[in-house]
């Protein structure tokens, strides 16, 4: 007897459908087609054990099970409770009326129980889209599919509560959510807080600046001045993620299995600090089997980087394309996925080996030669692609020891959104274009063309500073935001004098001077 069950693959973000043809004959053979990876082909070992533990019969017959479309390798043990149903409907111990309507996916334990499994958002919409009426899932997965209306989304534990739904005998409550309620709920959670910073208030208005034009920005300073602190509140002032970018975001985590059991939607803007031994395949997805990689984890939020020069060069450089386009393919011999990446790029480094250079209060063993060689891990087109510079100090005694909180992050964030805003409504016939940090080269012409006396400082400070001239166009951007959040229509002397002053590591003679 043939049976056809269904369930999907996931490919990138995207989910395909694959229908599982089971087929019983007389003979004592189990045979697997259609492209099944190990963890697939070791799905018979765990779904006899599943059937007989749970009181049912496993067939003693020639099974042959095709996994279609054969062209797509089909991985992971999410097909697991697909293919045992069709086994079972096959040897007419399930009812096939209702698999026609229904999509499935989990991994069978040895005992008959459902555990969870990779991508079940994608998987829940694309059985939307393909008109499918029921969707079974691991209950641990239950809340992620749920955020996909108009489809009965059901979460189990057991095979035998597929078996005994599917043959009339126990009914089930589909898993039902309020999915905006659920998002607006929680879109204001915030973990770190600005109000807990004393002092640094120059850092503080690099940040926000950083965040009203979607700059990326590198934090330059001794060890212990709060770098990481600060960069781990950044979240907290950008603006809150609408629907659209929380689903966007959510999709990767789930394909990306880091989404918590108990969430359902990611409400708040991703903060993504990966350690200085990452590899390239790590950081931008891809291995064996496709997975996003930390810069795709970090979308419509903050990549931190501390401690910049301990990273492998190497590593270092696969960040130049993403950050230009803010997508990113991996192609592979077996695959070739896109994954989007539109993120903030923040970084923290010491100003030299020992971590003292230009302090006060201790002393630099460093000589200017190993200096130089310490920034020179980072290379021109990457620090090409950083706006914002910003030099930190330590914060002194008489400031960290005063009990008054600072400038919450709820007040700074009002501030931001003011400015993006502004930005909204300059860029809404531009396409892809979302913020200052975006613009191209036609456009700084058009919004942020600097008057005569604004011109005429800016090439004042490139030629007695020594800026390269790749700073030009980045301080224009970072002058542009400056007047978006003092809600001035042109940019001013001040706004470009502010963003000149973001640029140190432009200068030349930066390794030679102290901070």
């Amino acid at each position: 007897m043939l049976v056809k069950t269904f369930s999907a693959s996931v490919q990138g973000l995207n989910a395909q459908q694959v229908t599982i043809e089971v087929n019983l004959a007389r003979g004592i053979r189990f045979c697997m087609v259609g492209l099944p990876d190990n963890a697939v082909k070791e799905s018979h070992e765990r779904i006899v054990a599943a059937v007989e533990n749970s009181g049912y019969k496993f067939p003693a017959k020639q099974i042959t099970i095709n996994l279609a479309p054969a062209d797509i390798r089909k991985e992971g043990s999410g097909y697991d409770l697909p293919i045992a149903i069709g086994i079972m409907a096959a040897e007419k111990q399930v009812e096939t009326t209702l698999l026609e309507q229904t999509m499935m996916v989990g991994e069978l334990s040895l005992d008959g129980g459902i555990q969870p499994v990779k991508g079940v958002l994608p998987i829940a919409i694309k059985a939307r889209e393909l008109g499918y009426e029921n969707l079974f899932v691991p209950i641990q997965n239950v809340r992620e599919a749920a955020v996909v209306n108009r489809i009965k989304v059901y979460g189990v534990s057991h095979i035998s509560q597929v078996v005994n739904f599917l043959n009339g005998k126990e009914p089930l409550t589909p898993y039902e959510m309020d999915t905006r309620k659920e998002f607006f709920d929680h879109q204001s959670d915030v973990e770190y807080d600005m109000a807990d910073v004393k002092g640094q208030a120059l850092v503080k208005r690099a940040l926000e600046v950083a965040a009203a034009g979607g700059h990326n920005l590198i934090m330059v300073g001794p060890p212990g001045s709060g770098k990481s602190m600060m960069a781990k509140r950044l979240p907290s002032i950008l603006p809150p993620l609408t629907l659209s970018e929380s689903l966007e975001t959510t999709q990767i985590h789930s394909v990306a299995g880091k989404l918590n059991k108990d969430s359902a939607l990611i409400a708040s803007r991703p903060f993504r600090s990966p350690h200085h031994t990452i590899s390239q395949v790590a950081l931008v997805g891809g291995g064996t089997n496709a997975t996003p990689g930390e810069i795709s984890l970090a979308h419509n939020g903050v990549l931190f980087c501390d401690e910049l020069p301990e990273f492998q060069r190497q590593t270092l450089e696969v960040l130049r394309q993403p950050l230009e386009d803010r997508t990113i393919n991996v192609s592979r011999a077996k695959y070739s996925v896109e994954y989007p990446c539109n993120f903030m790029f923040v970084a923290s480094m010491n100003p030299c080996p020992c971590g003292y250079f230009g302090d006060p209060h201790h002393r630099c063993t460093c000589t200017p030669g190993q200096i130089s060689r310490y920034l020179s891990k980072i290379s021109g087109p990457l620090l090409d692609r950083i706006d914002i510079h910003c030099e930190i100090q330590a914060v002194p005694f008489a400031q960290l020891s005063q009990m008054e909180p600072g400038e919450p992050s709820s007040v700074i964030r009002q501030r931001v959104i003011a400015a993006r805003q502004i930005q909204a409504e300059r860029f809404k016939d531009c396409k892809g274009i979302h913020c200052n940090a975006q613009m191209t080269e036609k456009m700084l012409h058009i919004f942020a063309e600097p008057d005569a006396q604004s011109l005429e400082m800016l090439r004042m400070a490139m030629e007695r500073l020594k800026l390269s001239a790749r700073a030009y166009t980045r301080i224009l951007k970072v002058a542009r935001t400056i007047a978006d959040l003092e809600g001035s229509e042109k940019v001013l002397s001040q706004h470009i004098a502010e963003a000149i002053g973001y640029r140190n590591l432009d200068r030349g003679d930066w390794a030679e001077r102290g901070i």
